[in-house]
């Protein structure tokens, strides 16, 4: 049998632990560790996916920004949570600076360019978060068909984003010809069918709803995405005194750099100012 003395500091030393944090390692880790998130879309009852990661200070009890980042064609939700390229490492590492959730969506997986509906998962993600946690800020990124569809959702819902940050995207539907199955498979039919659809995913035609800081990232040698557009729609921005940035890369291809993809994130996350309700 344990002598009394024993059992005293057995029970004093649990005590410490206990007071002083000596069990905080475990609950921090659940916070950090990417939570795989299924739902029922409200649009067509089919299930879908997300990632959120949460930041180590979270508190149910304070408010949070929230990062959202939309992968590019060919990946999944899985490609901002894991990839170690530049664009997704520094999403997650502003991500932690500033505290923020963090969550990446599947939007409909691989091929889905922001058609309907991976616009309405979007929305539903949104409010779902908002009625769960105390969220302040909401800004959208994302690189190649991410960036294109960051552009697109911030076009159609810009009273839902604070700031969008878009890396290598199209600005403009009507004029891309890369991925044309796919993007016609999410939109619904092709430009010729339904050309309004694609006119309206297309943020170059409505700069005047891009009412939030915008900065994008392009590359002078993407062929996969030209830089057209976007130069296009920055340019246009600037001339209604919109907030934005441009950071173009004449001699880069179809990708940003880490300290390019921090740059334009920094931009829009420190001139954002909260939706009024």
């Amino acid at each position: 049998m344990m002598k009394r003395n024993q059992i005293f500091t057995i029970v004093c030393t649990l005590m410490i632990l206990i007071e002083y944090g000596g069990f905080a390692a475990e609950p921090s880790l659940e916070k950090t560790a990417p939570q795989d998130i299924e739902f029922i879309a409200n649009c067509d009852q089919t299930k879908q996916r997300y990632v959120m990661l949460l930041p180590e200070a979270f508190s149910d009890q304070k408010p949070h920004s929230l990062l959202i980042a939309l992968h590019g064609h060919g990946s999944d939700r899985w490609q901002f949570i894991k990839n170690q390229r530049g664009e997704c490492k520094a999403a997650r590492d502003i991500a932690q600076k500033y505290q923020m959730i963090y969550v990446s969506p599947d939007y409909r997986a691989r091929t889905s360019w922001m058609g309907p509906q991976a616009e309405a998962d979007l929305v539903q993600i949104i409010h779902d978060l908002k009625s769960k946690y105390q969220i302040t800020n909401i800004f959208l990124c994302g690189g190649s068909m991410g960036g294109s569809s960051s552009l697109t959702f911030a076009t159609i819902h810009p009273e839902l984003i604070n700031g969008v940050a878009a890396m290598n995207p199209t600005a403009n539907h009507l004029e891309y010809d890369q991925f044309q199955p796919a993007i016609q498979a999410s939109f619904g039919g092709t430009k010729q069918e339904i050309p309004h659809e694609y006119k309206k995913r297309s943020a170059e035609y409505w700069p005047e709803k891009l009412t939030m800081p915008v900065s994008i990232a392009v590359g002078g040698q993407d062929r996969l995405v030209p830089p057209d557009s976007a130069r296009r729609l920055s340019k246009v921005l600037k001339q209604i005194n919109g907030t934005v940035l441009l950071i173009d890369r004449p001699r880069q291809g179809h990708a940003t750099s880490y300290e390019d993809s921090i740059s334009i994130l920094e931009f829009v996350i420190q001139r954002a100012s909260p939706k009024k309700k």
